[in-house]
């Protein structure tokens, strides 16, 4: 059998020089994204030592969006994406016209056709479902409004992309290149009496409209019934198989039957099962699978990179960039505000925008297929791709740093008019919330109102402790308010919100989110602006505990060792009350369920 072959060869190498070079950008304080881009560029085929296959690459990374998808999916209901159509869909589709008109205007000035023009506009306008969901989950923002409104943004540019690569073909005659009718049944045509292109438009949304219902009326008892099942089979080896086939299986048999994208169909799978009481077990399933492809999408990227190109084509590739990162984030803020949404909301979707990936290449090398995009126009989309990857997360960073201070000026002076008088409750409540920090001291402040957070503060608060919750979902937090407890509607990791919990003057700090990683951050984050705080973790293993410790956690709970003691504490206390009591003289025993013995 031979040890080295093109799939473990791409799959160690991308892995393992994605790891060094993800590690040293960390320790120069950059993104770890830039490490794994450079790592692609380092394995690509235009540097000279190993070449990964290309090919193999994409594929693997294409498995990455996949599970991604699933994952965004258990975490957003049908409710969710309705409730943000009214942005999501006049905002995606306003941002789609004005990023191609741009590109259209770029590509005539290159000496390009309109078509060529037009098509240039289209890959440049749609973003990276890998980059913007990597960049929310980082944030823990996509269970919040900000994240809900650019996962639906990202659905509907999702639709229209879908759309363009059907209706592509046919109309590449008309725009100047090559056309493709192959897909289109002449019989249906003729039996319609339409033309090639409108009969590609109906049977898409047919089988796009079909997909959905089908997934809606039938996946959403099916796909249920599955995982319970398996889950009463005991075996967590099958469970995990089986989150595993659903997410692929749909993703592949909606792309294959339906013509949707691979991501959209996982997308819909994950959020029919998230109706589950299994979705978050089946979520931190795929969650270490997910993490490594994903980073195999960054490191695909990077191998299409040609260092040459910047010295070719500078300014060519800088007006690409300028295009992708400024105007694209400038109308996407504008469309946000122009809906009435806070300004924190508007520059987490126009961060969340500047930026393409897997569409764009897919769109381009169509394009230069049907002879409508000079070969030219693949290297500025794969450096425009790579330079907006690399600048969106300090996009977020800067966001991160500056937006809560823009929008607290703004809810103190700005008069609720218009649009702005219809926001919804969370909307404004989380903006006034960040205008001035809590009255609050000797208190206690618990970061996550989960299920765990959920019992701690209901414990607290019948004991009369004061209490302030963290919780990033700004519904949750409204409705504490609403409920007498103090409440800050944003992400704990956020710049300014501990300072607003006035963390310099509590007497305790309890974390009651379940992930460790991020716990850490902020408990070191607490420990250094109050140096005498009494910090509360949970962890659910030792090394778990042991990491939190080092960041300045004093007490820390782990979930096993509590639930053991807890049940050997039943057990003993049940065995005591059966046996006789010698100053009762066996009066006083009782059965396991607390009742005398029978005949005494």
């Amino acid at each position: 059998m031979p040890h080295a072959t093109p799939l473990i060869a791409t799959l160690v190498a991308g892995i393992c020089l994605a790891f060094i070079a993800g590690l040293v950008a960390h320790r120069f304080r950059l993104p770890p994204i830039a490490g794994y881009l450079l790592a692609g560029v380092i394995i690509g085929p235009f540097t000279p030592g190993f070449v990964a296959d290309q090919s193999l690459a994409n594929e693997l990374a294409e498995i990455g969006v996949i599970l991604l998808m699933f994952g965004v999916g258990l975490h957003f209901s049908l409710k969710d994406l309705l409730s943000v159509r009214a942005i999501a869909i006049p905002g995606a589709i306003g941002q789609i016209a004005v990023a191609t008109a741009f590109g259209l205007l770029l590509g005539l000035a290159m000496g390009w056709s309109a078509g060529s023009g037009f098509v240039f506009g289209l890959s440049l306008s749609v973003a990276s479902t890998v980059v913007l969901l990597r960049a929310l989950q980082e944030r823990r923002m996509v269970e919040t409004e900000k994240g809900r409104i650019a996962v639906g943004w990202l659905i509907v540019e999702d639709l229209v992309m879908v759309l363009t690569l059907v209706l592509l073909p046919p109309l590449a005659g008309m725009l100047g290149g090559t056309a493709q009718t192959a897909d289109v049944d002449p019989d249906l045509t003729r039996a319609l009496g339409l033309g090639a292109v409108w009969t590609a438009v109906g049977v898409t949304a047919v089988k796009v409209s079909a997909f959905i219902a089908l997934m809606l009326v039938v996946g959403r008892k099916i796909i249920p019934m599955i995982l319970h099942y398996v889950a009463h089979t005991g075996s967590r080896e099958l469970f995990r198989l089986s989150v595993l086939a659903i997410a692929l299986g749909v993703a592949y048999g909606s792309a294959k039957l339906f013509g949707v994208s691979f991501a959209l169909g996982a997308f819909f799978a994950g959020m029919v099962l998230a109706e589950s009481q299994l979705s978050q077990q089946a979520a931190r399933e795929t969650l270490p699978l997910r993490d490594a492809f994903a980073v195999l999408f960054f490191v695909s990227v990077g191998m299409l990179f040609d260092p040459v190109n910047l010295l070719e084509r500078p300014l060519a590739i800088l007006a690409t960039i300028v295009t992708i990162v400024v105007v694209k984030s400038a109308v996407a803020y504008l469309i946000v505000k122009a809906f009435g949404y806070p300004r924190t909301i508007a520059l987490t979707i126009a961060a969340s925008l500047a930026q393409i990936g897997e569409f764009s290449f897919i769109l381009v090398v169509l394009g230069v297929g049907l002879k409508l995009l000079p070969s030219v126009a693949q290297d500025l989309i794969v450096a425009g791709a790579l330079f907006s990857i690399l600048v969106n997360p300090l996009l977020f960073i800067a966001v991160d740093r500056y937006g809560a201070k823009l929008d607290a000026p703004a809810a103190a002076t700005e008069p609720l008019e218009g649009a702005d008088a219809t926001r919804r409750p969370e909307e404004s409540a989380g903006t006034e919330d960040m205008a001035e920090p809590t009255t609050l001291a000797d208190h206690a402040v618990v970061v996550g109102y989960g299920r765990v957070g959920r019992r701690i503060v209901e414990r607290l608060r019948a004991a009369g402790t004061p209490l302030l919750v963290i919780e990033e979902r700004a519904g949750v937090a409204e409705a504490l308010r609403e409920a007498g407890i103090e409440a800050i509607g944003e992400p704990a990791g956020n710049r300014g919100v501990l300072a607003q919990a006035n963390i310099a003057g509590a007497r305790w700090f309890v974390t009651a989110i379940p992930d460790a990683f991020a716990a850490g951050t902020l408990i070191e984050q607490a420990r250094a602006a109050n140096g005498a705080l009494s910090i509360l973790a949970r962890a659910t293993s030792q090394a778990e505990a042991d990491h939190l410790r080092q960041f300045g956690a004093n007490h820390i709970v782990i979930a096993k060792d509590q639930l053991a003691a807890a049940m050997a504490e039943t057990l003993l206390a049940s065995d005591r009350a059966r046996k006789p009591n010698p100053d009762t003289d066996g009066q006083g025993e009782l059965d396991l369920a607390g009742h005398p013995p029978a005949g005494g």
